[in-house]
């Protein structure tokens, strides 16, 4: 099992630089917490909106894709709650935002690795103990 973050997923759905690198672990059992939907669906509007980097219709294409892939259970959704007190810890003594702190969290309670794009929040992890897939 994987524990997919935030910021690897949004590189997936955006098609930003390495992007395939993490389709194929997405194809390996996965999992995140409810909340990156908000997290990624919010990098899909910047894009659109405030970097005016792609239309609306393409803004709600990647949205659909995204939802796709937790409806379809490709990424397994959990509860942010269930992880909130280890990661308020690990935030609080390793100087890293709670969000961030959630999914390696979540990873050390599934014995699980890590997907990644955010060098710190794999620092951490890597520190911790967690194995660590970064892509840059």
């Amino acid at each position: 099992m994987i524990v997919v973050d935030a910021s690897a997923l949004a590189k997936y759905i955006l098609k930003e630089d390495n992007w395939r690198n993490i389709r194929e672990v997405l194809e390996e059992e996965s999992v995140s917490l409810d909340h990156v939907v908000k997290e990624v669906a919010n990098a899909i509007w910047k894009r659109s909106v405030v970097l005016n980097q792609e239309p609306p219709d393409v803004a709600r294409t990647r949205l659909q894709l995204l939802k796709r892939l937790v409806n379809e259970g490709i990424v397994g959704i959990e509860n942010e709650l269930e992880y909130l007190d280890k990661a308020f810890e690990i935030a609080v003594e390793n100087g890293i935002t709670v969000y961030d702190a959630l999914y390696i969290a979540q990873a050390i309670a599934h014995r699980a690795e890590l997907l990644t794009s955010d060098k710190k929040q794999a620092e951490v992890a890597k520190r911790l103990g967690l194995k660590v897939r970064y892509v840059p």
